[in-house]
């Protein structure tokens, strides 16, 4: 198992540009696939962004492409999130994790951190 912490959250205008980190603790953090998700007020839990184990892979929602880059530093036990263009309808606590494997769900997601809420004001 890997704990995970984000940070990077806050209120930013739209328009604007944040970018999260995910701190992971343990000595494997490279033989996980990581990934970021959030969760908007009344909505379900939704893919944002994945990325292989060597980052060699991204997958993105369609909401968010061409917008956000998803990242990682396996020396530094890193994920990041730079998101760009942000908009309103971003509006939502962003959550890292760690699995088995890169990919357009968070099927393969085992770990979870606590979160980092994001707004965007219009």
């Amino acid at each position: 198992q890997v704990q995970l912490v984000e940070s990077g959250g806050g209120l930013v205008q739209a328009g604007g540009s944040l970018r999260l980190s995910c701190a992971a603790s343990g000595r494997t953090f490279s033989s996980y696939a990581m990934g970021w998700f959030r969760q908007a007020p009344g909505k379900e839990r939704a893919f944002v962004a994945t990325i292989s184990t060597s980052g060699g892979s991204t997958y993105y929602a369609d909401s968010v492409k061409g917008r956000f880059t998803i990242s990682r530093d396996n020396a530094k036990n890193t994920v990041y999130l730079q998101m760009n263009s942000l908009k309103s309808e971003d509006t939502a606590v962003y959550y890292c994790a760690a699995g088995i494997v890169a990919g357009r769900s968070s099927y393969g997601m085992h770990s979870w951190g606590k979160g980092t809420l994001v707004t965007v004001s219009s």
